[in-house]
């Protein structure tokens, strides 16, 4: 594992776009080399988080715990968008791109709490805001889009809390916008999960905590386990246990991801073993979509193309990669 720190200027955001790290809230490019480049604008709120286009022509900056964001285009403001309050200060704010057919949509909950929609950037029209929607008492959180655009996931929670992990097809949902309200894909299994990540578009690794909703469902996945999801089958692979917490799960390949929870560390996902660790950098301890509005959550953001991690906090990025 290698470790590299780059001074920040009042960062406020931080977002990968190719190799560079932008801080679009505040207007600041920072290059891995330690070099940065002040924007031509920056936005004076208090936002904490942003996500982008993987064009990098749109981006969507946020409250984590509140009900505000931006979205731009190139730079330019489109228009604000809101979700609901109910709770907003409790979980994450439900965001991801994704674009099919050279239209880019913003999946986010613009409706209610518990009505996830495509919204069409260019237009603004929300095409899966349909009559005969039957909406379920579910809290949608931390998006997540397959790498090759063809599965959603959601890592929200449903009350009395409890963190649960749901899978859309998105052609489906886009020609029937009901499929929304009805997950096509959910672990059978008797614990609460906690972390998931997208491997391909076939398998996610998935993690569980310490919390049993049903004793009788447990072996295929114990308390505080790691396995891979197959999306085809809908089955398990044979559960591992770490050395230490795995909470926070970004998958690196079919055999190893990065876990963010406490401090950063790379386990092998089949035997279980901590490949690389390094306790010196606090990571956090997120372990759900719920977040303690109190709690020191540092930002953390993963490039899906060279697999490396960023971690922000106290006006430092440190940045994290595999060689």
């Amino acid at each position: 594992m290698k470790t590299q720190s780059i001074t920040a200027d009042f960062v406020k955001t931080i977002c990968w776009q190719g190799n560079s790290i932008v801080d679009w809230a505040s207007g600041i490019r920072y290059e891995l080399d330690g070099t940065k480049k002040h924007l031509d604008y920056h936005y004076p709120y208090d936002f904490d988080s942003a996500i982008n286009s993987r064009d990098g022509v749109y981006v969507f900056f946020y409250q984590k715990l509140g009900t505000k964001g931006l979205l731009l285009k190139n730079g330019d403001i489109v228009k604000e968008i809101n979700r609901s309050y109910y709770c907003a200060n409790a979980y994450e704010f439900p965001a991801v791109f994704v674009t099919l057919e050279n239209t880019t949509y913003l999946i986010h909950c613009p409706i209610a709490y518990n009505q996830l929609d495509f919204e069409n950037v260019e237009t603004g029209e929300i095409i899966t805001n349909i009559d005969g929607r039957d909406l379920s008492d579910r809290f949608y959180s931390r998006l997540e889009v397959s790498p090759n655009s063809t599965f959603l996931m959601s890592k929200g929670w449903v009350w009395h809390p409890l963190d649960e992990i749901v899978v859309f097809d998105i052609i489906k949902c886009l020609n029937n916008p009901k499929l929304l309200d009805d997950p096509q894909l959910c672990p059978n299994v008797g614990v609460e999960i906690c972390t998931a990540s997208f491997i391909d578009d076939e398998t996610v690794v998935i993690g569980s905590s310490d919390e049993i909703f049903n004793e009788d469902n447990i072996e295929c996945l114990p308390p505080k386990h790691i396995a891979l999801w197959d999306l085809k089958t809908n089955e398990l692979s044979k559960p591992v246990r770490t050395k230490d917490s795995t909470a926070n799960l970004y998958a690196i390949d079919s055999s190893q991801a990065w876990d963010m929870f406490c401090f950063p560390k790379i386990v092998n996902i089949i035997t279980g073993e901590t490949i690389a660790e390094n306790k010196e950098i606090d990571s956090g301890k997120q372990n759900s979509s719920i977040i303690n509005i109190k709690a020191s959550v540092p930002a953390i953001i993963f490039n899906n193309q060279t697999k490396q991690i960023a971690i922000m906090a106290d006006e430092k990025i440190t940045v994290l990669s595999l060689y």
